[in-house]
């Protein structure tokens, strides 16, 4: 079967070739991930991945042959709950690394997420860059998890499936009280949610009743056990800045048409 190169910059833990596994793309992939247990959590579950290190060294006329781009540059900088210091941020300076390589490579596909809460002005610069407009798309119609994100990609999305009828309990903790999510779903997980504070996700009104490492994984469409090579709190971290698998599923199978 033919195979396609795929490129994936800011690669976390690799959600876009869990979501190539799952469809049966079959794929070369190259990953740009400077995060030591991102990299570890790849490394063992997807051995033959070829990790290229930092995405500022990467030179982009190397991968002429890739056909697929993909990618998120930090959130922090943009979200309201983050610095929001947008392109001043050196994270989200990140993007334009992203564009470089666009650029350079030339991809007949291309991916890139960040989140839905960013100011518009943001929103617009990046539209510009990219040339398309973004896709708004909340996880809760495919997982149990609030989390709202923007898509820009020149993948034709086919129609979005309807928001299953969420039942849950699930609670989180804001600075001096209990507030319940009345929508069935979980809170977004976040990459703090290892170290506590405010608006990480829990069970019940009981801060220590929090979500399991396994459970996360669930909510983000990762397999059991999948993070399992790192420790508690990275997995959490890991998994809160990571895509949402069949979010990204959604959008790639359109590619096998």
């Amino acid at each position: 079967m033919y195979k396609i190169k795929i490129l994936s910059c800011f690669d976390g833990i690799s959600a876009c070739q869990v979501a190539l596994k799952n469809l049966g793309i079959e794929y070369d992939y190259f990953a740009a991930e400077i995060d030591k247990y991102a990299i570890s959590v790849t490394k063992n579950n997807f051995p033959n991945t070829i990790h290229l290190g930092d995405v500022k060294l990467i030179n982009g006329y190397d991968y002429k042959d890739v056909k697929l781009l993909c990618g998120g540059s930090p959130c922090q900088s943009f979200s309201i709950a983050g610095s929001q210091k947008g392109f001043e941020d050196p994270r989200g300076q990140l993007f334009w690394e992203y564009v470089r390589i666009l650029n350079e490579v030339k991809p007949k596909f291309f991916i890139f997420e960040n989140v839905a809460s960013m100011s518009k002005e943001n929103q617009n610069i990046i539209s510009e860059e990219l040339g398309v407009q973004p896709i708004m798309i909340n996880s809760d119609i495919f997982v149990q998890q609030n989390r709202k994100r923007l898509y820009w990609t020149n993948i034709p999305v086919d129609n979005l499936p309807k928001r299953p009828d969420w039942q849950g309990d699930f609670y989180q903790w804001r600075r001096n009280h209990f507030r319940k999510n009345k929508s069935g779903v979980c809170p977004t997980l976040t990459a703090n949610m290892g170290t506590g504070g405010h608006n990480v996700p829990l069970k019940s009104e009981n801060k220590d009743d929090k979500l399991t490492v396994n459970e996360c994984c669930r909510l983000q469409g990762f397999p059991d056990f999948f993070v399992d090579s790192i420790s508690k709190s990275q997995g959490y971290k890991a998994l809160g800045n990571s895509f949402t698998v069949p979010v990204i599923e959604h959008i790639l199978k359109t590619i096998l048409k």
